[in-house]
């Protein structure tokens, strides 16, 4: 027998409490399993306006745009006529970096998995028009190397914007349409936006900012962020149903709900193969596919995706062997609690699987010697200066730049020791004790990158 019922019943009691317990605006979840679909929503979407949310309420899903972006390369490799050997530029010959070695030599699949290498978090906003992808790839020609290609994980925004871009190209149509064509119709989305533009014919979320730790989140002055950075997840946005939907054909192996071959059997089995392992770096998982990110559970594998915006967050888990995904968006407040307890529990209860337990920091770990990781780390997002002081403590500052500097105040937090290199904050940084991974060697013993998702390089002497 199903569990499903029960688990709708759970979601629809529970739900509410959460979002209330944990300073949530609101949030909707669709829960996938069996070739059915329960959903549910709490909350509203605005808390200036008081508009509901309900089941089928948009809401942006941030990076998990991603794995849309993928699918609609891997279309491409189903067609012919695209190569993930390849280097980028046999299709974009105007694809330029700082380093114009690594430029010439980074393949498509490196764009897909994270291992690129060059400066990740370019958010250049090249303004509205059909053109605004094409434009933006046209900026990256100062863009630093942080490690030579295929080296290692280091998250890439600006590579999935490339990878939007190589579509573009090789469909010879704009990203939005691309999205439109190739996976909302064939896949049947009635309530999935590619822009506001389309948004604004629903119920839409906007997202919340909390001004300080313990206070009520406000309403953001903005929607979205730049459409240039589309490929990458600034602002696809729908109803949890339509994301599990896609995440179904998934699981399908390429087939759409009414048989429809959307994507290659191969294609889509390929996605999920574990290409590169990361370091202990908690919520990004344990290793990355195409476009997959891939965590090692107990009960069977998971993959998945998160995607953050300007105050909304969202999450989507995948069951490949049990048939189950479970997608939870939410507009704002402590976001990585319901995404705790609602997903694990959907798991739990419907496959068995135990989601691993983000990492913690042990208040008895012990003092250490940090002089391999002391010193002054940075990236186009911030600067960071690791520090140790009298007393044996070891400090992370982090000073937020660019777009950033508007949206995050300056952060002095202490680290503490986890496992091996990798320490861990002492204290919650929007809900998550963040990992920190100190990897590689300066050729003195010190670490090379700080890495936390990103790998931001040593710049001190």
């Amino acid at each position: 027998m199903s569990k499903l019922p029960e688990l709708s019943a759970w979601l629809q009691t529970r739900l509410p409490a959460l979002l209330a317990e944990h300073h949530v605006p609101g949030a909707a979840v669709a829960v996938y399993a069996g070739g059915e679909i329960a959903d549910h929503a709490a909350g509203v979407l605005n808390t200036g306006t008081g508009v509901e949310a309900d089941a089928d309420s948009l809401f942006q899903i941030g990076s998990i745009t991603k794995v849309w972006t993928t699918t609609l390369a891997m279309q491409l490799v189903d067609d012919g006529v695209l190569d993930l050997g390849q280097p980028v530029r046999k299709y974009l010959p105007e694809f330029v970096l700082g380093d114009e070695d690594a430029a010439a030599r980074i393949t498509v699949r490196q764009l897909m998995c994270h291992t690129a290498g060059f400066e990740g978090d370019i958010f250049t906003d090249t303004g509205r028009g059909a053109d605004c992808i094409e434009k933006y790839v046209a900026t990256l020609g100062d863009v630093p190397q942080l490690f030579p290609p295929g080296e290692m994980f280091s998250y890439n925004n600006a590579a999935f914007c490339v990878l939007g871009r190589l579509v573009e190209v090789l469909r010879g149509k704009t990203y939005d349409e691309c999205l439109q064509d190739h996976l909302f119709t064939p896949l049947g989305l009635t309530h999935a936006a590619p822009s506001p533009y389309e948004a604004i014919r629903f119920r839409a979320a906007l997202g919340h900012l909390t001004a300080e730790p313990g206070t009520d989140p406000e309403p953001a002055g903005t929607w979205a962020l730049a459409p240039s950075n589309a490929p990458a997840g600034s602002m696809l946005a729908m109803r949890p149903r339509d994301l599990v939907t896609f995440a179904a054909m998934h699981l399908r192996d390429g087939e759409g709900p009414d048989g429809t071959r959307v994507l290659s059997a191969d294609s889509a089995r390929a996605m999920r193969e574990r290409l590169v392992e990361l370091p202990d770096l908690g919520l990004f998982g344990d290793a990355w596919g195409l476009g997959w990110s891939l965590f090692d559970a107990s009960g069977g594998t998971v993959i998945g995706h998160d995607g953050g915006t300007l105050g909304q967050s969202a999450f989507l888990r995948v069951a490949p062997e049990h048939g189950v995904a479970v997608a939870l968006l939410t507009n704002g407040g402590d976001t990585i609690a319901v995404y705790s307890e609602v997903v694990r529990h959907v798991l739990r209860e419907l496959t068995g699987i135990e989601l691993p337990v983000p990492p913690v920091p042990d208040p008895k770990a012990p003092r250490f010697d940090a002089s391999r990781y002391v010193g002054e780390y940075s990236s186009s997002v911030a600067d960071i200066v690791v520090s140790q002081d009298d007393d044996g403590r070891v400090w992370v500052e982090r000073v937020p730049k660019g777009i950033f500097a508007e949206l995050a105040k300056p952060e002095k937090t202490e680290l503490v020791a986890l496992n091996g290199d990798t320490l861990i904050l002492a204290e919650p940084m929007q809900g998550m004790y963040v990992p920190h991974a100190f990897v590689g060697d300066d050729g003195t013993g010190r670490a090379l990158y700080l890495h936390t998702g990103r790998a931001d390089r040593r710049v001190d002497a």
